[in-house]
């Protein structure tokens, strides 16, 4: 067993926490350990520092741990996953550029909602309405926008 890391030793050296270790050990992400110390240590062989990196910098760029696992099985089976890996940051790129139009959309309601904020709306508006600035345009005044 010599040259097998302790999961403290690997938490220490990953700088992940023994609990995420053994998150991801029970996971499936991490190979089966090696066994025990004859203190009841698990052991885990070096090579999964390496494992360990390619989780934490997969997501880091927002892959799931699911994506994670599916990826590290195709390397499981003795092949580089880059293909996979590339599909998947793909597709991930493309979520976030949906959420950064969106966003942008909201962005824009909602200056164009301030520009027009009123702090004191006219009095024949209270009891009408909660608040009279995020009231939706009218059918009519929205038709005229498209």
């Amino acid at each position: 067993m010599a040259g097998n890391l302790k999961i403290g030793e690997v938490a220490a050296q990953s700088g992940l926490s023994v609990k995420t270790i053994r998150f991801y050990a029970e996971s499936g992400l991490l190979k089966p350990v090696m066994g025990r110390s004859p203190s009841g240590y698990r052991l885990f062989t070096p090579g999964v520092l390496n494992r360990l990196a390619f989780i934490k910098r997969s997501q880091s760029l927002g892959l799931s741990l699911q994506d994670i696992q599916e990826l590290l099985n195709v390397h499981d089976r003795g092949s580089l996953p880059c293909g996979a890996v590339k599909a998947r940051l793909d597709a991930k790129l493309q979520d976030i550029q949906a959420q950064i139009a969106a966003l942008a959309i909201l962005q824009a309601e909602l200056e164009g909602i301030l520009s027009g904020w009123q702090d004191q709306p006219p009095a024949h508006l209270i009891g009408q309405t909660i608040c009279p600035n995020l009231q939706q345009p009218t059918a009519g005044v929205r038709e005229k926008a498209m």
